[in-house]
């Protein structure tokens, strides 16, 4: 009998380790035939959705990913109405090309899961959690004894000070924290853009630009190096 065929999937890509990481465990258990990343990017900064990080960018990231990436440009600011009307329409396409699974980086929110499943079950999609209920301490850990390197682009300054905006997510930076901020920031703390790790083909250069705050975060501007 012919191999049964895998059902596609699409990786919900935000730019940052998580999401990466996520796609390596789906790609490794090997469950899933992963045809693309979707990023959310807003288009009047031409930049991925709060993580700050330049479209110019994320577009190397899919290169060394092998991927393509399907982009939902939305307004700043952007009504919740609007928001979930581009990523349906998204989701509608997906499904229209045979996928039938996204794959997110969530890590134990609960009520960020039960968003995600409500949203894609009208659609007859089904969300995957590669991470979830992961301890963070440990996943942080295992992320970066697998390769994975980042640079942090953005922090919430009532959780850590903007002195952090920039940093390489490594051990030190683990260290540091300051008791209370999870290690993944999966509570918002902090978002990264993810430069290298076992999930690309090639590592991407960059260094890190202006730091600047807007709309009550401190985004730490990544540049690529030629």
């Amino acid at each position: 009998m012919p191999e049964r065929s895998k059902p596609k999937a699409v990786v919900a890509w935000s730019s940052g380790k998580d999401s990466a990481y996520a796609l390596f465990e789906a790609r490794r258990a090997g469950a899933f035939d992963i045809v693309g990343i979707l990023t959310t990017v807003t288009a009047t900064f031409e930049r991925v959705s709060m993580h700050g990080v330049r479209e110019a960018l994320l577009e190397r990231q899919a290169a060394e990913l092998g991927l393509p990436c399907h982009k939902v440009y939305i307004p700043s600011p952007c009504p919740n109405d609007v928001y979930e009307q581009k990523l349906g329409e998204a989701v509608s396409r997906a499904k229209a090309e045979g996928v039938s699974h996204f794959i997110f980086g969530d890590l134990y929110l609960e009520d960020i899961r039960r968003y995600r499943v409500e949203r894609l079950e009208p659609a007859g999609m089904t969300a995957e959690f590669p991470l979830w209920q992961r301890d963070t301490r440990a996943l942080a850990g295992e992320m970066l004894a697998a390769g994975l390197r980042a640079v942090v682009t953005c922090i919430d300054p009532s959780k850590l000070d903007k002195s952090w905006a920039g940093r390489a997510f490594d051990a030190s930076f683990l260290s540091d924290l300051p008791a209370g901020v999870d290690p993944c920031g999966e509570n918002g703390e902090f978002h990264t853009f993810v430069t290298d790790g076992p999930m690309f083909r090639g590592p991407i250069a960059v260094r890190t630009g202006d730091i600047v705050e807007r709309d009550g975060f401190v985004f730490a501007d990544v540049l690529p190096v030629a």
